[in-house]
């Protein structure tokens, strides 16, 4: 007999929240161990804890790992912008008239 399926929501109990943080936050370690050693795989794992403390681990130097993550950052923060300028343009120029009609 399996294990049943686990609810996905939030856990209100504090403690229960951070008992099972340490413990899934381990588990991803462990995961991530896996796969670099199996798949021969450049893994890195950065995880904030609900206090925002940071845990992060990499399989290899990290310094071989810091110019790939800059880069992708770079890549990902220079797509979002793309996307959300029209956006963003569009909420100031709605907010601005809102407020004028609004006095």
């Amino acid at each position: 007999m399996g294990r049943g399926r686990v609810q996905l929501r939030r856990i209100e109990n504090k403690i229960r929240r951070q008992v099972t943080f340490s413990k899934r936050r381990a588990g991803l370690v462990k995961k991530v161990q896996e796969i670099s050693v199996l798949c021969d795989a450049d893994v890195a794992l950065i995880v904030f804890s609900p206090k925002g403390k940071l845990f992060e681990y990499s399989a290899g130097s990290r310094f071989e790992f810091l110019p790939r993550l800059i880069n992708l950052l770079r890549t990902l923060f220079y797509h979002l912008l793309t996307f959300l300028r029209p956006h963003i343009i569009f909420f100031s120029i709605y907010t601005y008239i809102s407020l004028n009609f609004m006095f």
